[in-house]
């Protein structure tokens, strides 16, 4: 399982003209499933989203996770994120989840999210959105599992 987070200032989902969710400071989390994915692996992820430390602390050293700062969570279904590239000019998505997996484990991760964190808001698996940020820094992480 594979996760690009950002730090932002703000964030959206817009599917069909109608935005879905939104956040403002916070972490967007772009989520990629593979193949050999479960649910243990979702909530190691997921544990390391809400308490990685990208947040500054009050020497401007990043020192506070999204558990610590009460940001909001956007959750975002990211197929393309498990693409081997490594070879030729054209993806490969042959380690990436059906989209059976891909959708139950997603809807896991989003469920424990809300579980364990508020506020957290996602877009539609499957569907094709159109996401806005305001990356905060820039700082962006890949973290995997």
């Amino acid at each position: 399982m594979k996760g690009l987070i950002q730090r932002v200032s703000q964030a959206s989902i817009v599917v069909n003209e109608e935005t879905v969710g939104e956040i403002g400071n916070g972490i967007l989390l772009l989520l990629g499933v593979e193949k050999d994915d479960n649910p243990e692996k979702a909530g190691r992820l997921l544990d390391k989203v809400l308490r990685y430390r990208i947040f500054p602390d009050e020497n401007d050293r990043m020192n506070r996770s999204l558990t610590d700062t009460g940001g909001g969570l956007l959750i975002v279904s990211q197929f393309t994120l498990v693409a081997d590239t490594r070879k030729g000019l054209r993806p490969s998505f042959s380690s990436g989840a059906s989209p059976e997996q891909g959708n139950a484990l997603y809807d896991k991760f989003v469920e424990e999210a809300r579980q364990r964190h508020r506020p957290v808001a996602c877009g539609r698996f499957g569907a094709d959105m159109k996401v806005s940020l305001l990356n905060d820094g820039p700082v962006t992480f890949l973290l995997e599992t």
